[in-house]
This record gives C-alpha cells, sequence and structure tokens, in this order.
C-alpha cells in the first residue's frame, strides 16, 4: 500500500472530518460567491498589532482564501486522521489548538525576525489552518514506519510516507511568505510533540468541553464503519483480480477472528492470540490461488523480534505484549504489524 494512513475513510476521526469539510466549504463559497467578505477572513498581522484586532487571528488563521492551499491542507488533514483514530479526538484536538496557539505567536515572532535582521516588512501572510497542518508532520515524522515501496531508476525510494511529503512541499511553495508558517508549524509541533515547558498539560482541551462537542458535533460529523469491499483496479489482470479476492477473504477470516478473540479475552482476560490472525498473509506467496483454505501445517515456528521493532511500535503507544504477538505473527513484517494494530 501506498500511503501509511489507512483506508478505512473518517470512521473513528469525526474532527478530522469536520475541519475537511467546514473550512473547505467556507473557502470555496468565499471564493465563488462572497468575495466581498474576503477581508474578514485576511490574516493582517498590521491590524492585529497596531489595532489589536484580535478576531483576525481567529478568522484568518482558520479559513483558506486560496483554493489551492485549500485543496492541499484537506488532503493533509484527511492523511493526518490516523492520529485521531490512534490518539482519540480530545487528545488530537488538544494538540491543534496547542499547535495552533503556539504557532500564532511564532509567526508574530519570525514576522519581527525577518523584519530586523533584512528589513522586510511583511504586513500580512497567507490564510488558512496552516500552522497546526504543518505541526502535524513532527508526529508523522517521527511515529509512522518508514517503509519503501519501489524504487524509481534504482536509487530513488519511494515509500509509504512519500506522497505526503509531496503535498506538503507543495503547500509549502504556493505563496510567498508561507515558509513562515511552516516554520511555526513545526517549531509549536517539536514544542508539543517534545512536552518542552510542559506546554501539553497547559494547551489542551478540558474534559467537560469535550463531552460536550461529543454530544453535539460527533453525532453530525461521525461516519459508520466502512465494508470489507475490496476495488479491483482498472487493467488488473485475472491474476490480480484473483489475489485481491483472496486478500478481502483473508481479511473477512480475520476480522472475525479478532472480534472472537476480543470476546474471549473479556471474558477470561490476557492479551490476544495474534498468531492465529497472520498465517493466511504470511503464506500468501507460497500458496496455491486455486485452494481458499491455506494450509497449517506447514506454518514455521515464530522467529525472534527485533528490538528496534519493537521499541519502534512502543514508541507509537502500543504495548510491548502487543508489539511483540504482532511481529512474531507478521514475520516480523512492520508494516503489516503497524497497520493491523492501527487499526484496531
Amino acid at each position: 500500500m501506498f500511503t501509511s494512513t489507512g483506508s478505512n475513510g473518517f470512521y473513528k476521526a469525526p474532527l478530522s472530518k469536520s475541519l475537511l469539510l467546514v473550512p473547505s466549504a467556507i473557502s470555496i463559497l468565499l471564493t465563488l460567491l462572497f468575495q466581498h467578505y474576503q477581508k474578514f477572513f485576511a490574516y493582517n498581522l498590521q491590524a492585529v498589532k497596531e489595532d489589536f484586532q484580535i478576531w483576525r487571528l481567529v478568522c484568518g488563521r482558520t479559513i483558506c482564501l486560496d483554493l489551492k492551499d485549500t485543496f492541499c491542507s484537506s488532503l493533509l488533514i484527511y492523511n493526518f486522521r490516523i492520529f485521531e483514530r490512534r490518539y482519540g479526538s480530545r487528545k488530537f484536538s488538544s494538540f491543534l489548538l496547542g499547535a495552533w496557539m503556539l504557532s500564532a505567536l511564532f509567526d508574530l515572532l519570525l514576522v519581527e525576525i525577518t523584519q530586523y535582521m533584512f528589513g522586510i516588512t511583511i504586513n500580512s501572510l497567507p490564510s488558512g489552518f496552516l500552522g497546526p497542518v504543518f505541526a502535524l508532520f513532527v508526529p508523522f515524522y517521527f511515529s509512522i514506519p518508514r517503509v519503501q515501496v519501489t524504487q524509481v531508476l534504482g536509487h530513488f525510494s519511494i515509500t509509504n510516507k512519500s506522497l505526503v511529503y509531496i503535498l506538503g512541499l507543495q503547500l509549502l511553495t504556493s505563496g510567498s511568505y508561507i515558509w513562515i508558517l511552516a516554520l511555526s508549524g513545526l517549531l509549536s509541533g517539536i514544542c508539543y510533540n517534545s512536552s518542552i515547558l510542559k506546554v501539553h498539560q497547559i494547551l489542551r482541551v478540558p474534559r467537560w468541553v469535550a463531552k460536550i462537542f461529543s454530544w453535539t458535533l460527533e453525532p453530525v460529523f461521525s461516519s459508520s464503519e466502512p465494508t470489507n469491499e475490496v476495488r479491483v483496479g482498472m487493467g488488473a489482470t485475472v491474476d490480480i483480480q484473483r489475489q485481491q479476492r483472496m486478500e478481502l477473504l483473508d481479511r473477512q477470516i480475520m476480522m472475525s477472528q479478532v472480534a472472537q478473540m476480543r470476546r474471549q479475552r473479556q471474558q477470561q482476560g490476557g492479551m490476544i492470540n495474534w498468531n492465529r490472525l497472520f498465517p493466511p498473509l504470511r503464506h500468501r506467496h507460497n500458496a496455491n490461488y486455486q485452494d481458499h483454505r491455506p494450509s497449517e501445517q506447514g506454518i514455521p515456528p515464530p522467529t525472534e523480534v527485533s528490538e528496534e521493532q519493537v521499541a519502534r511500535l512502543m514508541e507509537m503507544g502500543f504495548s510491548r505484549g502487543d508489539a511483540l504477538e504482532a511481529l512474531r505473527a507478521s514475520n516480523n513484517d512492520l508494516n503489516v504489524a503497524t497497520n493491523f494494530l492501527l487499526q484496531h
């Protein structure tokens, strides 16, 4: 798979869905129908500093006035929705709030530094929810494993994270002063992700606020659990289609086993026996496509896992026991183990 963010849409990611739909809709309306209202959403630093129009920070740093920025930031939010599934909506919203406030402060500092060192006066910056979007690149870089997908010209590696970085580069080059927003976003992401000065404890969404939003907005933006359908690409050969159907069958069997094992764990306690879930995936290359019942007699004993891979999974928030079992069951395939743990 090319991306590292799964394929379950906005399932268990209502905040990401609202951040993608609402600002994008407002941006399109302002561009096509209500152009005379765009002045209220301009990120005018001069008005903020001289006239103390603090409301411009809220409006100017939320809605994009450039449709290219809207498109790129929406795609990035869609890719970063995996952090909401992993952390939960409250912790994810706390990260966005902290990054938004810190990046606003860094915006003002960087503008003053630029004027002092280079004599360049910057009165306005590109509008939009760009600071927190760039801040999300920090946990994306440190938390999501880098898995090579293919190579171009035999030297350039294409990984499961390349598309996200390309989108970030496109967004970075879309405006003249957007590098200030990118730098302030990265700095705020580093501060929040590294717990510098304990900003993660200060800038966070209160529990009662999270409950109010979960009662009011979550039902509006929640998404139903996706089906287990697999789309067959245009021009796919018969062998590829057969392999995709086999993968769908394995996924359905695996999901049913997960549900059964979780019920048993709730009744008896203990961890899920991951070794029962992955054998069809581990022996796909040697299996006969005509046989829909993979043999269990030829399964080799689990191999020792790398402590480095265990540490990478534990850094993502998984327990050591689940990381060990998932890596053993997936034959030390970090990509398979990570994707399964993230989606379950």
